[in-house]
């Protein structure tokens, strides 16, 4: 069986994460959406939360799992048997960010091999960073994300959005 893993902070989770997702879903047996915990972000969520939006947003993946992990990527990959890592990429910056990244990962574990995945079009620009400032400011972020999760955040803000 081909496992991937796909790590991300999804703090919160995006239409772009879940078009990824899916995509990733189809082409390998088993896809592991690993919640990692990123000593740099202060996130909206917690842990369970982002679970949570996950198991819910993604429940159409049959071949799906949504794990929480801390530590290194590259430690994550055999304790979930995967072969391979996925990480979306939206921008020219995101790849110089994911290329470092996924050259280290190489370096620390010859097991660790990185796929690069762009989402759709329509997703190219979304972040989970811009999505929380928009909600924050009231703004409309049902465009962005699942109705449940944009709920979720409006509520984390105590916001009413301003349509």
């Amino acid at each position: 069986m081909r496992t991937v893993i796909y790590p991300g902070s999804f703090d919160p989770v995006t239409n772009g994460h879940l078009d990824v997702a899916r995509r990733a879903a189809r082409i390998f047996d088993k896809l592991v959406i690993a919640v990692a915990c990123n000593s740099e972000k202060n996130p909206l969520f917690t842990f369970e939360e982002r679970q949570a939006l996950l198991n819910e947003t993604c429940a159409d993946i049959p071949n799906k799992e949504v794990v929480m992990f801390n530590g290194l990527l590259v430690n994550a990959v055999p304790r979930f048997e995967a072969c391979a890592v996925i990480r979306g990429i939206r921008a020219v910056s995101d790849f110089e960010y994911e290329f470092q990244m996924a050259l280290m990962n190489r370096e620390l574990s010859s097991q660790c091999e990185t796929l690069f995945m762009m989402p759709s079009p329509e997703y190219s620009y979304v972040s989970s960073r811009l999505i929380k400032e928009i909600a924050l400011c009231g703004g409309d972020i049902s465009m962005f994300v699942p109705p449940t999760v944009a709920q979720a955040v409006y509520r984390k803000y105590g916001v009413t959005p301003k349509k």
